[in-house]
């Protein structure tokens, strides 16, 4: 405990008391309102505290995770040890000319809408994606034919030392729903995306398309991580699942949705385990009745009780 006082000491130090939560739970920062509980949950103010908050994590070897806005993630019930970071303070959108530059904890729909204020086309297909900017540059995010990459110039990182560093699209190794960020331990500041210059009505109508088909075919009235698996080769996740007879199928308070068989939903507060529960079970039926192996997009992270 005196370690703990120890490390509060030097993160409210950094940043300030109001920012540095101790034993939070997580819960309360997931779509999916799963999660046990963080340590320190720390939510910096500007880069400077991100770059010292990582080296003082590396000069004190205690355990580091960088939070999205959670919503492609499962945090396990035992939660999670060490310093959780949320970057949801540096939200800030700009445009330089035809360019938009969002930082980390910006939420992607808000840049898309911030573009068609401007009559900026090309982020259309993130107004209905519910990540932050971070996160959607971290699993190259898509919706309804675009993805990350097809519009991203740059992006400002800090490393696992806590140097910032400016990055080419390129060196991401972006792919579908993948890039390198997590395995080099990037921590993403700011996204720059170059966008082109188009009729406000044409944006707009495009993304009250994309809007509607989201509201009206996804479970957006219960927590949930949003699309669980990635899209198999040949095949739609959904519709194996549904194949499967799986709809409706419950472990707990954690639900294969009856709106849309490619998302489990917490019907009533559901475990963590529970939920991941459900997702094995899901993965494990559809490989036996058709021997396609569902790849999880949801990413799980933290510890069991």
């Amino acid at each position: 405990m005196a370690n703990n006082h120890h490390i509060y000491d030097k993160l409210i130090n950094i940043t300030a008391a109001e920012h540095v939560l101790v034993n939070e739970q997580l819960k309360h920062h997931t779509y999916t309102h799963l999660g046990g509980m963080a340590d320190f949950y720390v939510t910096p103010e500007s880069y400077e505290q991100v770059q010292e908050i990582v080296k003082l994590a590396n000069e004190e070897n205690i355990a580091f995770t960088l939070l999205g806005n959670g919503s492609n993630l499962i945090v396990k019930d035992g939660g999670i040890r060490g310093i959780v970071m949320n970057l949801q303070k540096l939200n800030e959108v700009r445009i330089e000319g035809n360019n938009l530059i969002a930082q980390s904890g910006a939420r992607i729909i808000d840049a898309s809408r911030e573009a068609l204020q401007v009559n900026l086309s090309g982020l259309e297909f993130a107004c209905g994606i519910p990540g932050s900017v971070g996160g959607a540059l971290f699993m190259n995010a898509g919706a309804y034919g675009g993805e990350v990459k097809d519009v991203l110039v740059s992006t400002l990182v800090v490393n696992r030392e806590g140097d910032l560093l400016t990055l080419s699209a390129e060196e991401l190794d972006l792919a579908y729903r993948t890039s390198n960020i997590p395995d080099n331990g990037y921590i993403v500041l700011e996204a720059n995306f170059a966008l082109k210059e188009a009729q406000y009505e044409a944006i707009k109508e495009v993304m009250d398309d994309l809007t509607y088909k989201r509201e009206s075919k996804q479970p957006l009235e219960y927590p949930s991580c949003g699309s669980v698996f990635k899209r198999p080769p040949g095949y739609f996740a959904g519709k194996l699942i549904q194949d499967s007879n799986l709809q409706g199928k419950q472990i707990g308070g954690a639900q294969v949705s009856l709106k849309h068989a490619g998302f489990i939903v917490n019907k009533d507060n559901a475990t963590a385990k529970e939920y991941i529960n459900l997702i094995q079970y899901v993965q494990a039926t559809v490989k036996e009745k058709f021997g396609v192996e569902l790849e999880r997009e949801v990413k799980i992270i933290g510890e069991d009780l």
